[in-house]
Order: C-alpha cells, then sequence, then structure tokens
C-alpha cells in the first residue's frame, strides 16, 4: 500500500533530551577482581534519547519535525547535536550548566550487562526558558509532542499545554510520575498500564481498565487516553466514543528499550496528517510490532512500517477478527484503489465446491471478505443436527485457503447488517439466485458497488456428503 502521506505534517517535540551511548562486545570470562563478566569492547555507538529519540522516529516518518529541550555545552550535547544534524531533525535548546544527559549499556550477545547514568537534574530557570520557547513556536506546527522522563525539563508543561491550546493546536504526551493532574487540558497521554494504574489502581480486566480510564478523562480535563499494556497490545479510550481495543501485533520482542518513543511518534505523525485517533494508535501498534525486534534505543521506518501494514493485511492464516477490525482492513484497500469482494454462507464441512465458488468469488475483486453463520444461525438454517463443524473450525479452514483474505463471523438469519457496516465493492452469491434477492444487495448498490450471482456446482452438496456417511455407517452396522 502507499503509506499516508507524512511530508506535510509539522510536528514539534518538547522534553527530557538524552544521549544513549552503546558499547558492545563478547563477555569470554569472569573477572578476577570481582564476580562480573569481563566485556572486550568491540563497538562503540550514540544514538538520541528521550525526546530526541521521539524526534528521531518522526523524521524517519517523513514529517518535518523540530526538537527543543536542555543540554550542556559539552561533548554528550556535540554527540546528541552531530546525530541529530545527520537524520534532518532541526533543533533548537536552552543551554544549562547542568550538561548533557547520558544513559552508557553495555551489551554482550545482544544482552544488556549494566547502564550507567550521567546526569543531574535540569535547574527550574533553563525550564521555564523552555516553556517560553514552546509558547513562541507551537502556533507554527500541526501537533506538540510531550516526552516526559522526569529529568526536569517539564516542570512548566502546564504553560506548554495552555499555549497548544490557545493556537488549537493538539497535544500528545508521554507521561511520567504519579500526578497526571499536571496534564489537564491535553489531547492525549499515553502511559503504559503500569503508570496508569500507579495512579488509578489495580486494573482487575479490561472492562475496569476501560471504566478506571473513562474517570481519569474526566477527572483531569483530556480528551483520550492510550494505555500500553506490553503483550496485551493497547487500549485507546476516547471521551465521546467507545473504546478501542488492539492485540499486540509483536512476535519476537528483543529489547523494548524506546518502544515507547516509537508509540508516541508514530501516533502524533500519523494524527499530524490527518488521521483519526483509532487509525492512528493502529498504525502506532504495527510499529511498536517492528522497533521492539531490535535492540537498542531504535526507530521505524515509513518504509519498514509500510511493509509490516501490507504484511498484516496479507493473508496470514487463521486469526480471529471483529467486525471493525475487518471495516479498517477493507477502508484501507479500497483507499488504495483496491476492490473488496463479499459472500457467506455456512461452509459446513468444506468440500471442492465451496473452494471452487470461493475461487471464483476471489477473481471477482482483489480482496475477499468470507462472512461465516454462526452455529446458532446455521442450526435455525440447516436443523438440528446442524452444524457438524462448529464455527471456529469452518473459520480456521476458510482461512487456510489463499484465496480467502478475512473471515468474519455473523449471527443473524442474514448478513445484510454485516454487509451494511462492512461496505464492500462486490457482493456475490452462488446459485440460482436473482441479484435483488440477495440480501444486502441495496446497501452494495447505495454506495456504487456491484452485486453478482455465480455458478452453482453441480453435484457438491455438505448434505448429499452427511448422507453418504450416514449410509456407509448403517451398511458397516449391518454387516457387522
Amino acid at each position: 500500500m502507499n503509506m499516508h502521506d507524512f511530508s506535510k505534517t509539522k510536528i514539534l517535540v518538547v522534553g527530557d533530551v538524552m544521549l544513549d551511548q552503546y558499547w558492545s562486545g563478547r563477555a569470554g570470562r569472569i573477572s578476577p577482581e570481582a564476580p562480573v563478566p569481563v566485556v572486550k569492547v568491540a563497538d562503540e555507538n550514540v544514538r538520541a534519547g528521550g525526546a530526541a529519540n521521539v524526534a528521531l522516529n518522526i523524521a524517519d516518518l517523513g514529517a518535518d519535525v523540530s526538537l527543543l529541550g536542555v543540554i550542556g555545552q559539552d561533548s554528550f550535547g556535540q554527540q546528541l547535536n552531530q546525530v541529530l544534524e545527520q537524520a534532518g531533525v532541526s533543533s533548537d535548546w536552552v543551554y544549562s550548566d547542568s550538561g548533557t544527559i547520558c544513559k552508557l549499556r553495555v551489551l554482550s550477545h545482544h544482552q544488556q550487562l549494566i547502564r550507567m547514568d550521567f546526569e543531574n537534574a535540569v535547574p527550574k530557570l533553563s525550564a521555564k526558558s523552555l516553556a517560553k520557547l514552546v509558547a513562541e513556536k507551537v502556533a507554527e506546527y500541526d501537533v506538540l509532542v510531550i516526552s516526559d522522563y522526569a529529568k526536569g525539563a517539564l516542570q512548566y508543561v502546564e504553560e506548554m499545554i495552555k499555549a497548544a491550546k490557545s493556537q488549537n493546536v493538539p497535544v500528545l504526551i508521554d507521561p511520567k510520575g504519579n500526578d497526571f493532574s499536571r496534564y489537564a487540558g491535553a489531547t492525549l497521554i499515553k502511559p503504559n498500564q503500569g503508570e496508569f494504574e500507579l495512579i488509578v489502581g489495580a486494573c482487575e480486566d479490561q472492562d475496569d481498565l476501560i471504566e478506571k480510564a473513562k474517570q481519569l478523562i474526566q477527572d483531569i480535563d483530556i480528551d483520550a487516553l492510550l494505555v500500553t499494556r506490553s503483550e496485551h497490545g493497547m487500549a485507546l479510550i476516547e471521551k465521546d466514543s467507545g473504546p478501542t481495543i488492539l492485540k499486540s501485533r509483536a512476535q519476537e520482542v528483543f529489547d523494548v528499550t524506546g518502544a515507547g518513543d516509537t508509540v508516541i511518534a508514530t501516533l502524533a505523525t500519523a494524527y499530524g496528517s490527518g488521521l483519526t485517533l483509532p487509525k492512528s494508535v493502529k498504525l502506532a501498534n504495527e510499529a511498536a510490532s517492528i522497533v521492539v525486534r531490535k535492540v537498542g534505543t531504535s526507530t521505524v521506518s515509513k518504509v519498514e512500517l509500510e511493509e509490516q501494514v501490507n504484511a498484516s493485511m496479507r493473508h496470514q492464516g487463521y486469526a480471529s477478527m471483529s467486525e471493525d477490525e475487518v471495516h479498517s482492513l477493507i477502508q484501507i484497500a479500497q483507499s488504495k484503489g483496491e476492490k473488496v469482494v463479499f459472500t457467506n454462507g455456512c461452509f459446513d464441512l468444506l468440500h471442492s465446491g465451496h473452494v471452487r465458488y470461493l475461487n471464483e468469488a476471489s477473481r471477482q475483486g482483489d480482496r475477499l471478505v468470507v462472512a461465516v453463520n454462526s452455529d446458532e444461525s446455521v442450526k435455525a438454517l440447516k436443523g438440528d443436527s446442524r452444524p457438524i463443524v462448529g464455527l471456529e473450525g469452518r473459520m480456521e479452514l476458510l482461512s487456510a485457503l489463499s484465496c480467502v483474505d478475512w473471515v468474519v463471523p455473523f449471527s443473524e438469519e442474514t448478513p445484510e447488517r454485516l454487509i451494511c457496516h462492512l461496505e464492500p465493492d462486490v457482493l456475490v452469491k452462488g446459485g440460482d439466485y436473482k441479484p435483488d434477492e440477495i440480501a444486502g444487495a441495496q446497501c452494495v448498490w447505495d454506495k456504487g458497488g456491484e452485486v453478482a450471482v455465480l455458478s452453482f456446482w453441480e453435484g457438491y452438496s455438505t448434505t448429499r456428503m452427511v448422507d453418504k456417511i450416514q449410509e456407509a455407517e448403517m451398511r458397516e452396522g449391518v454387516v457387522q
């Protein structure tokens, strides 16, 4: 797919910046001086950390990004400047005698052995100057991102939010600490689950999390909360909309360092470009699944994100998805000019007649959605002895077919409601129907779509298969 165009999006990032140093090598023995491994350093590299890493992520996605922060006139600051300049990030600094924060990590075999921090608290005067700088510049941007690492640069964060709101600039915050009231008035804050529960208390389950998030939104007067939940995915709760719950897309996790930076960066870039919050969060979820497969503070490029989104849209075997998830995938496919075909059925005891029909259906467009009757609706249609194969089994078999892109269940007598919700480009049905007799046809026509009747394959029938099996069992019983 062609990723949404981010090139005209302007984002201002402010927060605690730092330099991340990595020394790596082989740990082949234990020191005779103390029970610690000896690492023979073979490689050294530096990366931008904290708010600077957020800015790098945004730059790699192709947006126009500027960074504001507090650093010292020291070697760490010089190295940080060099990294940012090479990445095309414009920066404007408040210089402080407190120096530039640096975190040194020693690694061996991709495992972090120790981290050493060089840092002093940012003075109030420097933090005040930073807030003034934000107020002067924020009107030029589409989004303000505030990255809080509790190092002192954001002591006047309330003034930054107020300045952005006065210019109608959305404010997205990666928070820190046990007082979220200081972020009052923000558009969205993005705590991880641990940070969130530090504020609201332990969440018993997902419903409890949603209720506590809604209450927090009301208490601190923000528009939305995005709670990142590690292997459990993400939960977006908005003031005026239902929750958006996403499963984690990560298959392998090597290092979560900087993953939160990637999430807030991708979210801000997508939102600033005009996508809705739910769509922006979905992109951020895809980006997170990429960055955790890398070691150390890393970024996700636009090409990587595009490939990841494409992979998530391709046929990928059985995965149970909700109607809303399928709807989102359909919208993405249609946005890049792909024609989406919809068909439905019971598909009980999948046979070659089904496969021939589905292959013919898939040739009517670029993507094929198959809606499957629930067990209850099959029973209502076919009698108490059916289905032979339960819903989950039928969906798994259909998902394994290369011609099928997405499978979704429905429980009503007909899929008309589902068709009207999903808005496919082509609706197909097999048999001797007339187009206007097909459930959901009018919804498709109203959207400018097509309705087609496909071949009916003689000699293939689940009922006949069942009858033959029963006859064989009866004969076997007589012989015995």
